[in-house]
């Protein structure tokens, strides 16, 4: 029979054979064992060292995200108020801290002063830097003038611990409404129609499209970028515009990088794409969440379940994402009503073959 101390040679053996892949997961695995075999031994003290993360030192890291909220005046609807001050409370609440809070469009419903006023105070209770992006909700009143006045520049760009981060103005229509004379409420009303007979599809649009193509022309091709865009930027349905036309161009000029991930906000659902190089994840809205279109659901999504009408929370939520080192990313859907549940990279790499999410139970209402 084998002593203590053959045992704790074994155990450090395969220590040094874990650790030499550099893998997280086993390293810290290994870190264990061998601590585990030196107590055992008395030969180490089992703290004498912390396993590290070499693979994505200094590169890993999360931010959350808050979406489509669609605050009306809090005299007239204080239920979506109650919800944007929970997903606050819920980013608050997280411990560690994210380097910071992604505002995923949508924080008012009709665009007004006073709507992005409310939003714009109760953001500023983030204990985490926020990062905004404009949805058409926000927009089409006055064609973002109050939106911009809060919340600076609609397309911008910035660079994180490794990662090129791309912030787009999704909601780009053709104008429609200058022909008839649509008054700017009128305006507003018709965008924030679901099924709106008489609009247009969202674009990027030529001029962002050229602003993105310069921004990108900087960044060497094996840096990872994340691109935030309100609506998603594939066809998804038409009809109720979950669409934007120009997508495939947008694609094209993101297909040179080795790793992009797009977060899109709009739909108030959980869904996942990929195409090419693209890993795409929807977000959740903390005001209602939406069944799934009738047809264009990529293949990859693991459907959400209908929402309990009785329960004002089922369906909606926020959120986080965890970026590696390599830069592609885990995204936690936090469901208010419902258990959490993780889309990793892994899942979208392996084309749905491994680490798939499972599915919730089917009860729908």
């Amino acid at each position: 029979m084998k002593d203590r101390y053959e045992q704790y040679l074994e155990k450090r053996e395969e220590y040094f054979q874990r650790i030499q892949r550099l893998n997280r997961r086993d390293f810290i695995r290994a870190s264990g064992v061998a601590a585990a075999g030196a107590a055992m031994s008395g030969a180490l003290s089992p703290h004498s060292f912390q396993p590290v993360d070499v693979k994505a030192a200094g590169q890993s890291f999360r931010f959350a995200y808050i979406s489509d909220s669609h605050l009306y005046e809090r005299s007239l609807n204080e239920r979506f108020v109650r919800s944007i001050l929970k997903a606050v409370d819920d980013v608050n609440a997280l411990d560690p801290q994210p380097d910071f809070v992604f505002y995923g469009g949508d924080l008012a419903q009709l665009g007004q002063p006073k709507e992005l006023e409310e939003g714009a105070q109760i953001l500023k209770a983030l204990k985490a830097p926020v990062r905004m992006m404009v949805g058409e909700h926000d927009w089409y009143l006055d064609m973002g003038e109050a939106w911009r006045k809060h919340f600076g520049k609609d397309t911008y760009s910035f660079d994180h611990k490794g990662v090129h981060f791309v912030v787009l103005n999704s909601v780009i229509v053709e104008d429609y409404w200058t022909g008839p004379k649509l008054t700017p409420m009128e305006r507003m009303l018709a965008m924030a129609q679901l099924d709106n007979p008489n609009g247009r599809p969202f674009t990027v649009g030529d001029a962002q499209r050229d602003w993105l193509r310069n921004d990108l022309a900087g960044v060497a091709v094996d840096t990872p970028v994340i691109v935030f865009s309100h609506s998603p930027l594939y066809k998804m349905y038409k009809k109720w515009n979950f669409w934007t036309d120009d997508a495939e161009q947008v694609q094209a000029l993101l297909a040179k990088f080795k790793t992009v991930t797009v977060i899109h906000g709009h739909t108030h659902q959980m869904l996942t794409n990929k195409i090419g190089n693209i890993h795409f994840h929807g977000m959740l809205s903390t005001a209602w969440p939406w069944p799934y279109a009738p047809q264009g659901l990529p293949r990859l999504t693991v459907r959400m379940n209908r929402a309990d009408p009785f329960d004002e929370f089922d369906g909606c939520g926020d959120g986080t994402v965890d970026v590696a080192g390599t830069g592609r990313v885990d995204k936690n859907f936090n469901f208010w009503s419902r258990n959490p549940l993780k889309v990793s990279a892994a899942y979208l790499d392996s084309d749905g073959l491994l680490s798939k999410p499972p599915r919730e139970s089917d009860i729908n209402y």
